[in-house]
């Protein structure tokens, strides 16, 4: 194998690439082709079967692993059921014997309860990885609370809504030792197609908070943007044709245009049935405040987004899209 390779380098005498190097490289290359094997063949626990996590634990179903599964609501059991996952009556229950534990859980006081029960069940050296939304601070302790059990760990939140958690195209942010994030790559690439190593321990959760402190400010400009363009007589399609191709294109307006029409896929064109709800955005903008804070950080503009998402989730509407905000935008003529 080797010489047939090194027969492949058409530079004559000056090949730069030595047999010994050739060597090395095919060494290392059937090092993880047999990882790779061995990552395909893991046996994976996924507890938390919402939105996101069902449809995750099913493309790792689809990818070839052994999926046990754990949810406390009795219907997302039984989808992951339906998906192909095997059932645990317990979270406890679910992560005994697993390679991979993956949580996807509402906030840090829940990942650090299932951490704290799940943890200490795992095998030692195994690996975990919470996909959850959480503050920086409650990743930090579930990683040391890992560390202490000689487990693995990665904090690993994502980006791209439930279409992505579908779509297998999600983007995962992670923060854990080097390591650790060599583990969860592989595992991650089934349920989505960025994956980036942020840092350290809760750098994913940094990473993550400080993004959608992006897209939630954005989508209140764009959505002013075209409150605006409609008082003053301009289409929706016009206003779109100039911004999209000029220095005011973001992803609130090219993918996620709050006005029915102009990109098809929005959830503008399906009465704002939610990819992503707005309540969760007041979830995101607040854990970004609350680490602004703690970090001594100025972000006004974070701020009162974050308190434009709390009216509109407080008028009863943190259950629709969070690019609906354009309605509660264009209730705010008159009011400042």
């Amino acid at each position: 194998m080797v010489a047939a390779a090194h027969r492949g380098c058409h530079a004559g005498p000056a090949c730069a690439i030595s047999r010994g190097d050739w060597r090395r490289r095919i060494e290392v290359q059937l090092i993880n082709e047999s990882s790779a094997e061995e990552t395909k063949m893991a046996t994976i626990a996924f507890i938390g079967l919402g939105n996101m996590g069902g449809p995750m634990a099913a493309n790792l179903v689809k990818a070839g692993h052994k999926v046990v599964a754990f949810d406390l609501a009795e219907a997302s059991r039984n989808q992951a059921k339906s998906d192909g996952a095997g059932i645990a009556e317990s979270a406890a229950g679910a992560v005994k014997g697993a390679d991979v534990v993956v949580t996807m859980l509402p906030a840090g006081k829940h990942v650090l309860g299932v951490w704290g029960e799940v943890v200490p069940a795992m095998s030692k050296g195994a690996l975990i990885i919470d996909s959850s939304t959480i503050d920086v601070e409650s990743a930090r302790q579930a990683h040391a609370l890992a560390a202490k059990n000689s487990v693995l760990s990665v904090d690993a939140p994502v980006s791209g809504g439930t279409g992505g958690a579908k779509g297998a195209t999600l983007t995962f942010m992670c923060g854990g030792e080097d390591t650790a994030f060599a583990a969860a790559k592989p595992v991650l690439e089934n349920m989505g197609k960025k994956i980036v190593h942020c840092g350290g321990a809760g750098a994913g959760q940094a990473a993550k908070i400080c993004n959608n402190m992006i897209l939630g400010i954005s989508m209140i400009a764009v959505s002013e943007a075209f409150a605006l363009a409609e008082k003053l007589g301009l289409s929706h399609q016009a206003l779109f044709d100039v911004a999209s191709t000029s220095s005011g294109q973001c992803w609130s307006l090219t993918t996620y245009c709050p006005v029915p029409g102009p990109v098809p896929t929005s959830p503008a064109n399906n009465d704002y049935k939610p990819g992503f709800a707005a309540a969760l955005m007041v979830k995101d903008l607040t854990l970004a405040q609350d680490a602004a804070k703690a970090a001594g950080a100025a972000t006004p503009l974070g701020r009162h987004a974050q308190e434009i998402y709390q009216a509109f989730d407080a008028a009863g509407q943190g259950g629709v899209d969070f690019s609906g905000i354009i309605k509660h935008v264009r209730g705010l003529a008159g009011k400042t």
